[in-house]
């Protein structure tokens, strides 16, 4: 049988797509051959191999395209089958740590999730005795995994930084007389920075995640000091730039957000880009609907339009001194996350889980203060056995709107957190995520066909956009 509930079609810049969502297979393709593909998913009659080889001999003029389909069928890699279940999952242990080791901000962001920082709890850091539990933890979860990470979230962090900074000393010890390593991430607004600071994330931290959501004006109006004076963007900008002049070439990225009040977000893409940033992610802002800068079904065409203006933006800056990476056009189409990672996505739950300034485990740090997923502590670890089985099983085969996307295996059903949010369900979909994540996959596919093509070719594509 043909399975034809995973092929997708779409056209972009001039060029035709062909998604394959079961293989993983994209086929850049010719008129003929979308005429012909949106033919065969439009037919009942033509369900199996034989159906489809009779029909190319009734009409010879798809007969070359339609051999080369054929092929493809035959390959595996155009209208194939799918899993009919979820294979058998290996193991799992615990293998990261988000330690929250600030519930608390010195900035006041109207949009943040974290209610300012505090998770609607009470203000308050993280003891250092709470994450030498963490880290002792982690080691004993961790059971046979070498390779461990610990990523320092808040709230701000650095309000926290001798803490931050005794951890990553005391879990490279421990690590060290276990034969284990870690990798550290630190997430900051950059407010704390300070030349000894950097230097220590310079050496010690394999990745740093920087907030700043892109041209002054913006990033001014939702990112707010407690005091609401003065410009965090211009408090902030020269202390990255100077981090980074450190980074030497390791992992980091600026991560913006955006919102209804600027729905042209490429500009601010466009404007990080100008600073000098090289690797930026810019997020969908994640708010209750009632919010003035929440996002709504109404704005969906013109953030998919502006997704496709941000494509053409990477595209034309390739290979300029201007040249920049956007973490969700990412996507790795040859050597991509094994099976289990494909099925699950992020491991919340399960294999990455949240700690709490009082040492309390949750399955990340979106679900941190929400009683009900309460998983234990960092002293007596997870007591809440039946909830890791539900995050385990909450994968895009389980999920009725998943298990039919082209999209899944690329998503990963996308944030478990906002589904559940969303549809009160670990089954259900966030749909204005969805449909926004599956833009920017096909904005990725689009990048990776125009980078394969010659100087010539891409050109002739970004000029007929006049992008620059």
């Amino acid at each position: 049988m043909l399975d034809k509930t995973c092929v997708h079609t779409y056209s972009q810049g001039g060029l035709h797509f062909v998604v394959d969502g079961n293989s993983g297979a994209v086929h850049v393709v010719d008129d003929a051959a979308l005429e012909l593909i949106a033919l065969l998913k439009s037919r009942d009659d033509l369900e199996t191999r034989e159906d489809l080889a009779r029909f190319l001999e009734q009409h010879p003029r798809f007969r070359e395209v339609g051999s080369e389909i054929l092929d493809l069928v035959d390959a595996g890699m155009l209208f194939s089958e799918d899993l009919p279940e979820a294979p058998p999952r290996p193991e799992t242990v615990v293998k990261a740590l988000c330690l929250n080791v600030a519930h608390d901000c010195n900035l006041r962001c109207t949009y943040c999730f974290a209610s300012t920082g505090d998770f609607k709890g009470e203000r308050e850091l993280m003891p250092f005795e709470v994450a030498q539990a963490a880290v002792g933890f982690l080691l004993r979860a961790s059971q046979h995994r070498r390779q461990l990470e610990i990523d320092f979230f808040g709230g701000e962090p650095l309000l926290n930084w001798e803490v931050v900074r005794r951890t990553v000393e005391y879990a490279q010890a421990r690590a060290a007389e276990q034969g284990k390593s870690f990798r550290f991430t630190i997430t900051t607004n950059g407010l704390g920075l300070t030349p000894e600071i950097e230097d220590f994330i310079n050496e010690h931290m394999y990745n740093v995640v920087l907030s700043l959501d892109g041209r002054r004006e913006i990033n001014d109006r939702v990112r707010q000091t407690v005091t609401g004076n003065g410009s965090v963007y211009e408090l902030v900008v020269p202390k990255y730039q100077r981090l980074l002049q450190g980074r030497r070439g390791k992992s980091y990225y600026v991560r913006g957000t955006f919102t209804a009040l600027n729905l042209d977000f490429a500009q601010d893409v466009a404007h990080l880009s100008d600073l000098g940033f090289s690797q930026i992610s810019m997020e969908p802002v994640v708010t209750p609907e009632d919010e003035a800068w929440a996002l709504q079904p109404s704005h969906l065409p013109q953030i998919l339009k502006e997704y496709e203006r941000l494509a053409e933006l990477v595209l034309a800056r390739r290979d300029t001194e201007r040249a920049f990476n956007f973490f969700h056009f990412n996507v790795e189409l040859k050597k991509g996350p094994c099976l289990y990672k494909r099925l699950s996505g992020c491991g919340a739950g399960y294999e990455y889980l949240a700690v709490t300034p009082k040492g309390e485990l949750y399955p990340c740090h979106q679900f941190v203060g929400y009683d009900s997923f309460l998983l234990g502590s960092v002293w007596d670890g997870i007591v809440n056995q039946d909830l890791p089985r539900q995050f385990k099983d909450a994968h895009v085969l389980n999920s009725p709107a998943c298990r039919s996307c082209w999209a899944k295996y690329y998503c990963s059903g996308g944030c478990i957190k906002n589904n559940w949010e969303k549809a009160g369900n670990f089954q259900g979909v966030d749909e204005l995520s969805c449909i926004m994540e599956k833009k920017r996959l096909e904005c990725a596919f689009y990048i990776q066909a125009c980078s394969a093509m010659g100087t010539e070719e891409m050109m002739a594509v970004l000029n007929a956009f006049q992008i620059r």
